[in-house]
């Protein structure tokens, strides 16, 4: 805990501590600039003995020295006294918890704290350096013939693993262009609105400018990212050719993989094996590979099915790799309508593909045996093979538990080859304990890993999304192991693709505009978002590391040296002498924005007793939990277990760091790890990691790299996206909102910020949104329009702004390659979910953030079909349907109640109808999926849904003709003149 009082020193963040009077320590007596004894202790070592602040000589540099120095070793002395506190910290911690077993060791045999033994590692390290630059210089001596002779290389190995592929420039300078025509075009078009108001229907011209402004700015927070938007390509033989090299060692990095699971039930566990089978049989060394499968409901039906997929490997995946097949998801690869015999010449495949599809029956049996048997729970509940009881028969309330299926010893394939390795974890749930849902499922899978394999790169996928490409990882390696481009690289993200959707994409459910030009433009610029899905991470950069590459300072002349900033006090007294580079260096080390400890590379620069010092006083358990097995491995930037770690140990201590409360007073889910905070806790994780500095790649190569399933009803995808939306909700009302977190370090750049401020106030769009789809029937029930009889100069700058948004459409389709359908789908389902989910979200996040409340809107089944697609026409009741079904009635009834009006006034009342009757269809075309969707295949819509919309859509209508404020006064005397006579 901070001591209150205390000052916090302004070079290395710590409390300044006290003197050996117990005073507050105080190094300048002229300014009182804060600064602890380490550091003074350093700038005397440097030779700097004026303070920063004032510029002032410290004083008596020797009594300085030597009060610092005692200081120093007492500070030293204590040291060990706080390992031994957090050793009995440590154990106390872990017999809280009914999972814990015996603590692991803090000490090795010598005494010391595990970690210094890291200290020796980089002492080591520094050493091979010093080799290898001995070796190259001797390399540069000798003969060129001499050395093609010693070691002959592939020219691939030297050449770039990837490439930037940019735009041409016939495509993106027109694309450029349009967009500043249509911005200049929106600017006189607001001044054409704003300038010229409807005096009969104020009302309605305000809303409707208003509106248009909102329009207006969201188009500018979704176009402007895709400024310059790229390609990539990857080249997997010249990777093969640098890191797998004939006759030495595989030097590929390892990757572990992450597949979350909650309920079986709603998440079929024939589903989640499919994924699973496809990581262990990825094309990638398999002692590189360990797959970690959480439970996060403890169901044992999730266990047993797993241990029926771990039976299954042995025999698919030495298939998949004798015969290169794809995908390596056997449900998948089996239900291919394609000739499976194209460019299959071994004369043995026919047959051993049908004994494979036999044995992947018999097996999808076994699977839905157990399915059915966890249909009912018996009343003394679950029990295992062994006769003893379950131990997550209560899923919020159990211990944790993990268990290693493959990768042990003797867990070999039905050909004696080694196998991935695969892992059950179920982590430790207590009531009262926060488990924030996935995003502390997957922390406790970084730990867990951390210890068991420490791989330098995590994948992550949810469970039912299989690897449809066998090379997709070496896809990201391509990138991450590229010394020219992976050194600060945080994650490479894949896009998402879809399996069983209809052919049409009704519900835009493949968001094909999202992932081919949204993101394209992203990566041009800091990199793409963090999805939830398909992301290969740099394990470092979890960690809350900043990247190797450091930011750039700003000029001594613009800003103050300790301040930051250009205030007064830079002009009241500046310092005698400028910092020299190795202290501005050092600065610039120090603030790194947000990083969680140091950044790894720092380390090198140091000497023995600076290293000692950092590694013992960073507060490691604060940030990290108390684990020294944990923390030992968060500093091994290579990944791999540690050589002081007791492998008899390691199952004990991932127990220990899946505890419901090892994460209780550390940065665990605040600055390392999956960020809490949002039901989208994909977009907050990536968001802090481009704002520590680092940046992300998008890759997309040819086969998809992953494929999942979609929710394709109506109901389930409003649903899905009411839970997006309701993240961004969460988001824009935390500490996190893009708006303003962040700006200190300046590492996130300015169309980056824009495209993360998109995704968070993108669902504030309903409101307008459903005020503007409404306004077309309040026109044509009153008579009134939102535009004044247009000029010439109108009529020219509302062509203009048609022409401009059909050619920012058109020229975003040829760069990206979607098509004009996608495109419509994407809008459509735009307005559709906006009228809908998107409000229904930001009603919620407000009850939620605000006041508590949290709001469920459940979704009951009606309809279904056991057709091909059923489930597309299968209708459910759930509230989010009322708003636009009722927006649909109200255009409707405004649309009869148009030609009516026409019909009775004659010939002169066709002209303005055609206005208010376009403004209309155009809400019915967008709303058109959705008017679809409800009918269902047999037009069978739920009767509440239709009672509803008509009730609400009357009522509006009443009580619009008994109040109808937007008809003047003056209008309404004449009206009230003229009709006297009760026949009027």
């Amino acid at each position: 805990m901070m001591e209150s009082g205390v000052p916090i020193c302004n070079t290395c963040g710590e409390q300044v501590g006290f003197n050996p009077n117990g005073e507050v320590f105080v190094a300048c007596h002229h300014c009182n600039y804060p600064i602890c004894h380490h550091c003074l202790d350093y700038d005397i070592k440097e030779g700097r003995n004026a303070c920063i602040r004032c510029g002032n000589p410290y004083g008596d540099d020797d009594a300085v020295a030597a009060e610092v120095g005692a200081e120093a070793s007492e500070s030293h002395m204590q040291v060990g006294s706080h390992l031994d506190t957090v050793q009995d910290a440590g154990i106390h911690a872990r017999n809280i918890s009914t999972v814990s077993t015996l603590d692991s060791e803090y000490m090795d045999e010598s005494g010391n704290p595990i970690w210094k033994n890291r200290v020796e590692s980089w002492k080591d390290k520094k050493n091979k350096k010093k080799k290898a630059a001995a070796k190259e210089k001797k390399e540069a001596q000798m003969p060129t013939e001499q050395q093609m002779d010693e070691k002959p290389e592939s020219a691939d190995a030297t050449q770039p693993l990837s490439r930037v592929v940019p735009l041409p420039k016939s495509q993106l300078a027109p694309y450029r262009t349009v967009i500043i025509m249509r911005l200049v075009i929106l600017i006189l078009f607001f001044h054409y609105r704003v300038t010229h108001p409807v005096d009969s229907a104020v009302g309605l011209w305000l809303t409707s400018v208003i509106c248009e402004i909102w329009f207006a700015f969201s188009w500018i927070l979704d176009q402007f990212p895709k400024w310059t938007p790229v390609n990539r390509e990857t080249y997997i033989d010249r990777l093969s050719a640098r890191y797998e090299r004939e006759g030495e060692p595989n030097e590929l990095a390892a990757v572990d993989f992450f597949v979350s699971t909650v309920d079986p039930l709603k998440e079929p566990p024939l589903i989640t094996a499919n994924t699973v089978l496809s990581i262990l049989a990825v094309d990638y060394p398999v002692d590189k590979v360990s797959c970690y499968v959480s439970d996060d409901g403890a169901a044992m039906l999730s266990f047993e099915s797993l241990v029926e997929t771990a039976d299954f490997a042995r025999k698919w995946v030495p298939f998949c790799k004798k015969f290169a097949i794809e995908p390596r998801a056997p449900e998948f690869y089996f239900s291919q309508k394609i000739d499976y015999l194209k460019d299959k010449i071994q004369p043995s495949f026919v047959k051993e593909r049908r004994a494979m599809k036999r044995d992947y029956e018999e097996y999808k049996v076994r699977v839905n045996a157990l399915v059915a048997k966890a249909q009912k729970t018996p009343d003394e509940g679950w029990t295992m093979a062994d006769g003893t009881s379950w131990p997550g028969n209560n899923p919020r309330d159990h211990p944790g538990m993990i268990q290693v299926f493959l990768g042990s010893t003797g867990a070999l394939d039905i050909e004696g080859n080694e196998l991935p390795r695969l892992v059950y974890v179920s982590r430790e749930k207590r009531p009262g304990y926060q488990h924030h849902k996935k995003a502390g499922a997957e922390n406790a899978l970084i730990r867990v890993s951390a210890v068991l394999t420490n791989a330098p790169f995590i994948l992550n996928l949810d469970c039912d999304h299989y690897v449809n490409n066998s090379k997709a990882v070496r896809e990201a390696m391509c990138f991450l192991m590229d010394p020219q481009v992976g050194g600060d690289v945080c994650y490479v993200q894949f896009p998402q693709r879809f399996d069983g959707i209809d052919k049409s994409d009704r519900y835009a459910n493949r968001n094909t505009v999202f992932f081919d030009v949204n993101m394209k433009g992203l990566d041009g610029i800091q990199g793409p978002v963090y999805v939830g899905t398909g992301c290969v991470f740099n394990r470092q950069a979890l960690y809350g590391y900043g990247p190797s590459s450091l930011p750039t300072l700003p000029k001594s002349s613009s800003s103050c040296s300790w301040c930051g900033s250009c205030c007064c006090c830079c002009l009241r007294k500046k310092p005698t002498k400028e910092k020299d580079l190795s202290e501005v260096y050092r600065d610039a080390k120090r603030e790194d924005l947000n990083a969680a400890i140091f950044n790894l590379r720092e380390i090198d620069s140091y000497d023995e007793h600076e290293r000692s010092l950092l590694i013992s006083q960073m507060s490691f358990e604060k940030t990290f939990g108390l684990s020294s097995v944990f923390i030992e491995s968060t500093l091994m930037e290579n990944g791999g277990v540690a050589e002081s770690s007791n492998p008899s140990l390691l199952i004990k201590e991932a127990i220990h760091v899946i505890s419901c409360g090892y994460e209780e007073k550390t940065a665990w889910g605040k600055e390392i790890g999956w960020i809490y905070g949002s039901v989208t806790e994909d977009i907050l994780t990536g968001f802090k990691m481009q704002c520590r500095g680092w940046r992300s790649i998008y890759c997309m190569p040819l086969r998809p790299a992953f494929k999942g399933s979609a929710p394709i009803n109506l109901s389930d995808r409003l649903h899905q996206v009411l839970r997006w939306a309701l993240g961004s909700v969460e988001i824009f009302l935390s500490r996190h909102c893009p708006l303003w977190y962040g700006f200190g370090g300046g590492r996130l750049k300015l169309l980056q910020r824009l495209a993360y401020i998109n995704t968070i106030v993108y669902p504030f769009t309903s409101l307008p949104l459903i005020a503007y789809c409404t306004l077309p029937a309040i026109c044509l029930l009153t008579g009134k329009f939102i535009i004044p009889t247009l000029s010439n100069l109108a009529s020219v700058l509302f062509l203009g702004l048609f022409l401009s948004i059909i050619l920012t459409s058109v020229l975003e389709l040829r760069w990206s390659g979607v098509s004009i359908e996608a495109l419509w789908r994407n809008e459509q389902f735009w307005v559709i979910g906006g009228v809908s989910a998107h409000l229904f979200a930001v009603f919620q996040g407000f009850l939620k953030m605000l006041a508590g409340l949290d709001t469920n809107f459940t979704v009951t089944a009606k309809a279904s079909d056991d057709a091909e697609f059923g489930e597309l026409y299968m209708i459910k009741w759930t509230t989010v349907l009322i708003p636009p079904t009722t927006i649909l009635v109200v255009n409707l009834v405004g649309v009869v109640a148009g030609f009516s009006d026409a019909l009775n006034n004659g010939y002169g009342a066709w002209g303005p109808l055609f206005g208010k009757v376009f403004f209309a269809f155009w809400v019915i075309l967008h709303l058109y999926p959705f008017l679809k969707g409800m009918m269902g295949r047999q037009n069978r819509t739920p009767t509440i849904v239709i009672l509803w919309s008509v009730l609400l859509a009357s009522v509006f209508s009443l009580i619009w003709v008994k109040i109808d404020p937007f008809v003047s006064k003056n209008d309404s005397s004449m009206l009230a003149q003229s009709c006297i006579a009760i026949d009027c």
